[in-house]
């Protein structure tokens, strides 16, 4: 009897905490697919593309934007690309890493690595333009709700911005306990409204049928592909689906697609198209003049609320990609700051914040409106669909080792619908388009830049004298041994750091332990402790250690070495780390312009500079600042 009371309380459990997760994936992982219907079906037919707000018009659109939601966010984002999870952590990066497991040609692994790179500069170029495009169109509720204040629209929406970005160094933890409910509220919203259009005009629901959007190409044979660039505006969230399963994992996610955002998402359009068709003349803002006279004020306040939530979520996707690549050396080291002590995955870049608000600012200073936004959003975000097609092809195919009669026809079908989404957006480059593309090949460039740079320089900072050999010279030549440990970081486990040779030639003494550590980024989130340390033990004292740390994990070096020395064994060879006797050598180099052929002389410029400004090693390794010496060197790249 007991056992069964346990067995259903702990099903009960369950089941309120998947409930818990899925609520909270409503709010945070589908803020911005969530307030697309404040822009989408305006932009549509208010975008110059001559489409008409007929029958013919309303229903294939709303057929083309039902077929998007369900072939591009449900097949291949809910039913596929989630099941592509680096231990349960997701987005491009951690798709990047899992496609290069897949593969062994060196020269394909950087393709790959490309690939990867182009996508998160896209992201990037994504993050700015969601919420000046998101809160713009919920603060334009104010010019149909009392038009003569109209003109305080971009005032105000950059007031929003501004506090938004402003208290993101005060984490998200506190916020986050709102967003679930509040967005719940949000897609009830939609729905209620959805079906408030629907009933006074049934026969919208015609447009499910796909047959309507094959028409409208049909009816209207001049507007070709270039359609797409607006429908676009009802998926632009899909992305985030991947990009914060590590946050709530797969089932809550997909749950909460497919019982609360996908039926609201539905509704909402197709209640707005039943407006349409009962009042053409509603085109000028149709999800607003969809609600009722009395729920005008409050659907301005829910929308506002919405998009800053929608908002938030990209701004934390940014700081998540951001540590991510940190981990994978595609970018410099950024101080960075855990908000909360329960969850890991909370942080805060200061340098990220400030660039992308100065970013948003001058977006909504620039554009000034959500119509003119949407002229420049999309080629971004189907850039980075197309790309996570792309490399979710090399996991379904090499890693997963799905056969071809089944992986074929879905990458098929998956490229080819994103590449017709990213052609059709291509002509936006001419109307504003180009903001998010330069600003993706700037982020492009710096990234590469900074990988190849950080290959170089740890190509020549090192010498090809083995530690062995080294050991030997010494027998020779005994320097004075001093008591205590010391660590030499070195950026590859092959070579000697250069701190270590300048140390022993310039102040001919060595410690009687010495400990070469070399980090390593797995590409993994998370590590086991026993997975972590390596040790090598030489003679006379030295030993070699890699410390790998997962690419979500912080790399407290000291921490790690204590943890490993406390879990040997007696039966083990001790390992002799004692942090107040332990002194870190770091080397600080000085880059000059190397005769042979290395980087362009720009590049050896911009990586020069980017190397001067990024965190140092002893606060990124969080090495203590008392025990820590640098010798200075200069190395040619």
């Amino acid at each position: 009897m007991t056992t069964a009371t346990s067995g259903r309380t702990g099903e009960s459990s369950h089941k309120a905490s998947m409930t818990t997760l899925t609520i909270a994936a409503v709010g945070v992982v589908y803020g911005d697919i969530g307030t697309s219907p404040l822009y989408t079906l305006k932009e549509v037919f208010t975008g110059g593309y001559g489409l008409k707000a007929d029958d013919s018009g309303v229903l294939g659109i709303l057929s083309l934007i039902f077929w998007s939601l369900v072939w591009v966010v449900t097949l291949k984002y809910v039913l596929v690309v989630l099941r592509a999870d680096n231990q349960g952590e997701g987005g491009i990066m951690a798709l990047t890493a899992l496609a290069r497991r897949g593969v062994t040609h060196q020269h394909l692994q950087l393709a790959l690595v490309m690939l990867g790179l182009a996508g998160a500069a896209l992201l990037y170029g994504d993050s700015m333009i969601t919420p000046a495009i998101s809160v713009l169109s919920a603060v334009e509720g104010i010019e149909v709700a009392y038009p003569p204040i109209a003109h305080w629209v971009v005032p105000m929406a950059l007031g929003i911005l501004i506090a938004l970005f402003v208290f993101q160094h005060r984490g998200t933890a506190t916020v986050g306990r709102l967003f679930g409910p509040i967005t719940l509220l949000w897609f009830a919203s939609l729905g209620a409204l959805g079906v408030y259009g629907i009933v006074q005009a049934p026969q919208v629901l015609a447009a499910v049928n796909p047959l309507h959007a094959i028409d409208i190409f049909r009816s209207n044979p001049g507007i070709g592909i270039i359609i797409f660039s607006s429908v676009v505006l009802a998926i632009t969230g899909a992305e985030a689906l991947y990009a914060d399963m590590g946050h709530f994992g797969r089932r809550p996610i997909a749950r909460a697609w497919f019982w609360v955002v996908l039926p609201a998402l539905v509704l909402n359009y197709f209640g707005q198209g039943a407006l349409l068709l009962i009042q053409p003349e509603a085109i000028s803002n149709p999800f607003y003049l969809l609600a009722p006279d009395w729920a005008l004020w409050p659907m301005v306040i829910l929308a506002t609320v919405a998009t800053i939530i929608a908002s938030q979520a990209v701004i934390t996707g940014a700081y998540s990609m951001t540590y991510q690549a940190i981990q994978f050396g595609f970018i410099p080291r950024m101080r960075v700051f855990h908000t909360s002590s329960a969850e890991r995955g909370q942080i805060y870049i200061p340098t990220v914040n400030w660039l992308l608000m100065i970013g948003v600012v001058a977006l909504v200073v620039g554009f000034e409106s959500s119509t003119h936004l949407a002229a420049a959003y999309g080629i971004a975000v189907t850039g980075t669909m197309l790309i996570t097609s792309l490399l979710l092809s090399v996991v379904m195919i090499r890693l997963w080792r799905w056969p071809l009669w089944a992986s074929l026809p879905l990458l098929t079908g998956f490229i080819l619908v994103d590449a017709l989404y990213f052609s059709a957006n291509i002509a936006k480059l001419f109307h504003g388009g180009a903001f998010p593309v330069l600003a993706g090949i700037v982020l492009f460039t710096l990234m590469g830049t900074w990988w190849r740079g950080r290959a170089l320089l740890e190509k020549r900072v090192g010498t090809d004298l083995p530690l062995a050999g080294l050991i030997q010279s010494l027998r020779r030549q005994p320097p004075h041994r001093v008591k205590g440990t010391a660590v030499f970081l070195s950026g590859r486990r092959e070579v000697l750091p250069r701190a270590l040779l300048h140390n022993l030639m310039h102040n001919q003494v060595l410690h009687e332990r010495v400990i070469l550590v070399t980090v390593e980024s797995d590409d993994r989130p998370w590590l086991e402790e026993p997975q972590r340390v390596q040790m090598e033990t030489f003679e006379d004292g030295f030993y070699r250690i890699v410390v790998r740390f997962g690419y979500m994990e912080t790399n407290n070096v000291p921490q790690a070495l204590s943890a490993f020395s406390r879990s040997r064994t007696a039966n083990e060879a001790p390992f002799p780390f004692e942090a107040m006797n332990t002194t870190w050598f770091l080397s600080r180099e000085t880059l000059v312009s190397a005769s042979e052929a290395g980087m362009a002389r720009w590049r050896e410029r911009l990586f020069s500079f980017m190397l001067k400004s990024a965190h140092n090693n002893m606060q990124f390794f969080h090495l203590p600042p008392n025990r820590v010496v640098e010798l200075g060197s200069q190395v040619e790249v």
